[in-house]
């Protein structure tokens, strides 16, 4: 791990992750964003498919970034928590939805297992 990884802050809180995943993917850092899930996740992508485990979801965050995008924080909604599951989602800007299950990790963090950044 890079001193970079080592000082990155962690979610202490389910919805921390969203908040984290703004940050990182205005900053273009691509290893934040693969450190918010863990290692077998699975995020949906646009047009349909999925992006499994890190090498995936890290090829699909480097073509995100790429492009420079501006994106704004939207409005958590309540979480649903179910012992070490969350289901997070933040209600964005236009409308649509974003929708994800985070595990609580043996440290007591918390990391994304399933992620649907956008639903219609």
């Amino acid at each position: 791990m890079t001193d970079e990884g080592r000082s990155r802050a962690r979610a202490v809180e389910p919805e921390d992750l969203s908040r984290f995943v703004v940050e990182r993917l205005n900053a273009g850092d691509v290893d934040g964003l693969v450190a918010l899930y863990e290692p077998d996740a699975v995020l949906a992508l646009p047009g349909g498919g999925a992006a499994t485990g890190s090498s995936e979801i890290r090829a699909a965050y480097e073509r995100i970034v790429a492009a420079r995008p501006v994106f704004t924080p939207g409005k958590q909604l309540p979480t649903l928590r179910s012992g070490d599951l969350a289901m997070t989602s933040v209600l964005l800007g236009d409308g649509a939805a974003t929708v994800e299950v985070a595990r609580r990790q043996p440290d007591g963090t918390w990391l994304w297992v399933l992620d649907q950044p956008r639903v219609p």
